[in-house]
């Protein structure tokens, strides 16, 4: 099926998300919860896209929308700029010290966020470390507890357990090093 992302008309197979097209285009989509042998979840927001059509272009998570027939999709106007730079500072606010969040601020104008630190340990909640720990891994030892500003990421009763075999891609993929490997 034929699509356009910023301008250029790609012929993509039915099924792909507009993160995988735009990718396998060589199109720089930025993503934190993102990973190609994860199932999407786009917590992280920071890879929208402008999709055109209707009576006002919507934006759209790119890894969780799927590509249809004459899609017109925008990676980088000025929507999705401002868009991605609130997100950015809003993840800084949760992860101060992250690398990748401090270089997609450069990147975005957001390095002087307005936002005052949380200092919840730098998890921005992507997911990533719960999703290879259950797809991957087969364990689930750690996953999402809580909901709304008390959401976070733990193992189950705040307690090792056996279920954590020690393997370490929770803190592999882990896009703000919140999570540790303690050498025992």
């Amino acid at each position: 099926m034929k699509i356009i992302i910023n301008d250029n008309e790609l012929q993509v197979k039915e099924g792909k998300t507009i993160l995988e097209a735009a990718l396998e285009a060589g199109i720089k989509i930025p993503t934190l919860c993102y990973h190609k042998e994860l199932a999407p979840y786009g917590a992280c927001r920071l890879c929208v896209v402008e999709i055109a059509g209707g009576a006002r272009p919507s934006l759209q998570a790119s890894c969780l929308y799927k590509v249809s027939e004459g899609l017109v999709i925008k990676t980088d106007s000025e929507r999705v700029r401002r868009a991605r730079k609130i997100v950015i500072e809003l993840l800084l606010a949760l992860s101060p010290d992250s690398d990748k969040l401090k270089t997609l601020a450069k990147e975005y104008g957001a390095e002087n966020t307005r936002l005052k630190p949380k200092n919840k340990g730098n998890c921005i909640l992507c997911g990533l470390c719960a999703r290879v720990c259950s797809e991957i891994v087969g364990m689930s030892a750690v996953n999402f507890s809580h909901r709304g500003i008390e959401r976070k990421i733990r193992t189950p009763f705040d307690k090792i357990n056996d279920s954590c075999i020690g393997c370490g891609a929770c803190a592999y993929l882990c896009p703000t090093g919140a999570i540790k490997i303690e050498q025992a």
